[in-house]
């Protein structure tokens, strides 16, 4: 299957601080780290950025140096995130068989958890990354009163990247609008609404979304300990 990935760095970093997409990471803006995986698999045919209109010169000139043979475009990001989701699949070649779509505030996704998710994907049936919680939920109403405690073994984390073929995300994405479902955090959710089969990999512990600046000294920590840095991209290369 050929594959195209949709990364999504269109947001504006509320909670970090600032803007996170081109923080420096490891050496490398944040978002070169997954750009810089996906070019270095052969599947990946197709490179799709979405990002805020002020970014797309700044980050064409991060990704266009990791993108050795895949084809790359990036593009403006929408109103929110199925919006700019959006915007990257209507980007993504028809000779492309299968989609994903990756939040580009998820540098440390690694090339085997991307497999593992491709191989679950045929047609009617999608995939994402995910991670068992371990807190136990509560859910609380308007007064902060616990009105439910649910059931932990049946609870996942969902991650990204979030996988289908591309004609099941295309019809997923074209059924909300067509709809005016509610508006959707995530691909899986509008894949899960349209009918379709939709099932849980497991991630690793490292797919640690960047959110708050202390999560940035936690993903260097991973890179330091996985023995990766420009040095080592430079030998890759």
């Amino acid at each position: 299957m050929i594959w195209g990935a949709v990364v999504v760095a269109a947001g504006r970093g509320t909670r970090f601080g600032r803007p996170k997409q081109l923080v420096e990471l490891g050496g490398l803006p944040m978002l070169g780290w997954s750009i810089d995986t996906f070019a270095g698999m052969p599947e990946i045919t197709d490179i799709v950025i979405v990002t805020e209109p002020e970014f797309l010169e700044l980050v064409e000139e991060v990704a266009r140096p990791l993108v050795r043979s895949a084809s790359l475009a990036v593009v403006r990001g929408g109103a929110d995130r199925q919006a700019s989701a959006a915007n990257g699949i209507a980007q993504v070649p028809e000779h492309c068989d299968g989609i994903f779509v990756h939040d580009g505030a998820r540098p440390l996704v690694l090339p085997a958890e991307i497999r593992a998710g491709m191989r679950a994907v045929r047609p009617g049936v999608a995939s994402l990354l995910a991670a068992p919680v371990v807190d136990t939920i509560k859910i609380v109403d308007g007064n902060r009163k616990v009105t439910r405690t649910l059931d932990r073994a049946t609870l996942w984390a969902a991650q990204t990247p979030q996988f289908a073929t591309a004609r099941d995300l295309r019809r997923a994405h074209a059924d909300a609008v067509r709809h005016d479902w509610p508006r959707a955090t995530d691909d899986a959710a509008l894949l899960e609404r349209a009918g379709f089969d939709v099932v849980v990999v497991e991630a690793s512990p490292e797919n640690i979304k960047v959110t708050h600046p202390t999560d940035l000294a936690r993903a260097e920590t991973i890179l330091r300990e996985r023995a990766l840095g420009p040095a080592a991209i430079e030998r890759t290369r």
